[in-house]
C-alpha cells in the first residue's frame, strides 16, 4: 500500500498540495524547491510524479540549486522522465533567476577597482563548467568601452593569445585593459601559467602604452585580484 501511495499522481493529490494550485492559493514562497521545479517540468513519468522526479534531481545535486544551475542539457536528460524540453525549462528558469540577481545591482559603467570588475563580469563567468578568458576595455577616464571574450577552453584551462588581446584593445582605442578568467574548480589560487601570462601581457602593454590594470580569477565563491595582491 505504501508503494502505491508513493507513486500516486499529482492529479489525485488534495488540491492544496498540488504545486500549481499551492502557488496560486498560498503564494510562491510556500513551495519547496522540488515543487517549483515540478511546475517547470510539468509532468513526471508512469513511475513517479513530477514532484518525486524533481526531488530525485535535487538529491543528485545535493539539494544545491547552484550545483543544479551548472548542469547541462545532456546531464539532465540522463534522469528518467526528463527529455530535452524539460531540461531546457529547468536551465532557462535558473538562468532567469541568476540574471535577476545581477540586475538588482546595476553593473558599473566605470572601473575604480577589482570589485567593480567583479560586479561587471561575474554573470558571464559563474556556473560555467569550462574556462573562459575575457578582457574589459577601458577609456582614459576608466569608462567601460566593452567586454570581449578572448577564448573559451576546457575544464582545466584556456589559451589567451596576447596578440588577440591587444588587437581588440587597439581596435577600440582602449587606454587600459583588465584581464579576467574563471576557474571552474573553484580554486582561487593563480596557476603558474596564469602568473606567466599576466607578466607577458603587462610587458606587452607597456610597449603599446596600454595599461594592464588587473587580472581577476573568478569562481562561484568570489574572486582573486592580481592588483590587490601586488602581483602585477
Amino acid at each position: 500500500m505504501s508503494n502505491y501511495q508513493n507513486h500516486i499522481s499529482i492529479k489525485a493529490w488534495a488540491e492544496e498540495d498540488r504545486p500549481r494550485e499551492k502557488l496560486s492559493g498560498q503564494g510562491r514562497r510556500s513551495l519547496t524547491d522540488a515543487e517549483l521545479i515540478a511546475i517547470l517540468i510539468g509532468s513526471g513519468s508512469r513511475d513517479e510524479s513530477a514532484v518525486e522526479l524533481s526531488k530525485r534531481i535535487l538529491h543528485h545535486y545535493e539539494n544545491d540549486l547552484n550545483k543544479l544551475g551548472k548542469a547541462s542539457i545532456s546531464e539532465l536528460c540522463r534522469f528518467k522522465g526528463v527529455g530535452e524540453a524539460k531540461a531546457i525549462s529547468i536551465i532557462a528558469a535558473l538562468e532567469v533567476g541568476r540574471r535577476r540577481n545581477e540586475t538588482e545591482s546595476k553593473p558599473p559603467e566605470e572601473v575604480k577597482g577589482s570589485q567593480d570588475v567583479f560586479k561587471l563580469m561575474r554573470r558571464h563567468l559563474m556556473d560555467l563548467n569550462h574556462e573562459e578568458f575575457w578582457i574589459v576595455l577601458l577609456s582614459q577616464s576608466s569608462k567601460v568601452l566593452s567586454k570581449e571574450l578572448v577564448s573559451r577552453g576546457g575544464i582545466s584551462g584556456t589559451v589567451a593569445d596576447p596578440k588577440i588581446i591587444f588587437y581588440m584593445a587597439l581596435q577600440q582605442q582602449a587606454s587600459a585593459i583588465v584581464l579576467i578568467h574563471n576557474h571552474p574548480s573553484g580554486n582561487l589560487k593563480p596557476s603558474q601559467m596564469d602568473i606567466d601570462l599576466t607578466k607577458k601581457v603587462v610587458n606587452a602593454g607597456r610597449m603599446l602604452d596600454i595599461n594592464v590594470l588587473d587580472h581577476l580569477i573568478i569562481t562561484d565563491k568570489g574572486y582573486f585580484s592580481f592588483a590587490d595582491e601586488d602581483l602585477l
